[in-house]
């Protein structure tokens, strides 16, 4: 590779990088300050009212008549009753963010027309629709996305491998070079996609026994089950980032009017994980028959737990078998020095001595 290109590919991703670094820096700040900024909408909506409570009107008349002229207040300034002003609307995205995402809305759309074209089809298979839901996007803008991204990588490859090791590559390999490359970028947002939902699928089996847990905890406190599943999705996302996400779009469907046999079906679908699909079919049963689930839950945390231990053991074998190899080639070069050196040292000077 040439000096002068690969200076410049090195300066063009240090650009992007620090362009990345900056975006999120910025993101981070927007949140931070619309966060202040409602909290401390919230704490004056909260002393308003202390403040206006104990000298509030005891009638309609009364709250007329205090106001400027004697007619009531703007719609849009009503207060509500207890004389709390009304609320504040939330601060808007920054217009950064907000033209990324119009940005990636328009690309997610142009993309989704191509779907159902013979080409579309090819492209974005069954099985890399099972990875797009897996990843958690789960509207058709999302599959636009990917389509446009794989072509828009398998055409980008190859020029940009060609111009920054084209003078290594002989003449009659270059066509095999190009194909090559053109292959590489048409499988890197499919590579992309799977590492995602493998962690994913991960992380789902490691939630598991903290959502059993948590639906036998609030089934027990006399909670229904649609109750129990806004608790764990309004309070417990940070515990379970994924599980969460999944519940919260069941729930829309839910209320959208499906059933919730359709709403959970995606959930215990999409993920390939038994355990998973048992608690579907119990959760399903509870809200169509009802029931005390405490002990069967209890009973399923346990077995839970028990399989987690035996995954960890497993992987603690594969690991002593790894560090063993490890220990052989660190090790044991140090521990023969240590022990044979000296002997070795001693015999090497006897022959000297003895040749002289």
């Amino acid at each position: 590779m040439q000096t002068d290109r690969l200076f410049a590919l090195a300066l063009a991703l240090g650009a992007f990088g620090c362009l990345l670094l900056a975006y999120v820096v910025l993101l981070r700040m927007a949140v931070a300050r619309r966060g202040a900024r409602m909290l401390a909408n919230a704490l004056e909506r909260r002393s308003a009212a202390a403040a206006a409570a104990p000298v509030a009107p005891a009638s309609v008349g009364e709250w007329r008549a205090q106001a400027p002229g004697g007619a009531s207040p703007a719609a849009g300034q009503r207060r509500a009753p207890g004389g709390a002003a009304p609320p504040a609307s939330s601060a808007p995205p920054t217009a950064l963010a907000a033209r990324i995402a119009l940005w990636r809305a328009r690309f997610g759309h142009v993309g989704a027309q191509w779907l159902d074209t013979p080409l579309g089809k090819h492209i974005v298979a069954s099985e890399d629709r099972r990875l797009i839901e897996q990843c958690g996007f789960i509207d058709a803008d999302a599959r636009g996305c990917f389509l446009l991204s794989r072509l828009v990588c398998a055409l980008v490859f190859p020029p940009l491998a060609s111009w920054l090791w084209s003078a290594y590559i002989p003449a009659a390999y270059r066509v095999a070079f190009v194909g090559a490359a053109f292959v590489a970028g048409f499988m890197l947002p499919k590579f992309v996609l799977g590492r995602r939902a493998a962690m994913r699928r991960s992380a789902v089996a490691d939630e598991m026994p903290v959502l059993v847990d948590l639906l036998r905890l609030l089934q027990g406190v006399g909670l229904s089950l649609d109750q129990s599943l806004q608790v764990i999705v309004n309070d417990f996302r940070s515990m379970l980032p994924v599980l969460c996400g999944e519940l919260e779009h069941a729930q829309r469907q839910f209320a959208a009017g499906r059933t919730r046999e359709q709403s959970l079906q995606r959930l215990g679908t999409s993920f390939d994980n038994e355990d998973l699909r048992a608690i579907v079919r119990l959760m399903i049963q509870v809200d169509r028959h009802g029931g005390a689930v405490q002990e069967p839950l209890k009973q399923f945390g346990d077995r839970l737990r028990e399989a987690r231990r035996a995954r960890l053991r497993e992987k603690i074998g594969h690991l002593t078998v790894k560090m063993t190899g490890v220990m052989i080639v660190t090790l044991l070069p140090a521990l023969l020095i240590v022990t044979a050196g000296p002997g070795l040292l001693a015999i090497m000077r006897s022959l000297a001595a003895v040749h002289r």
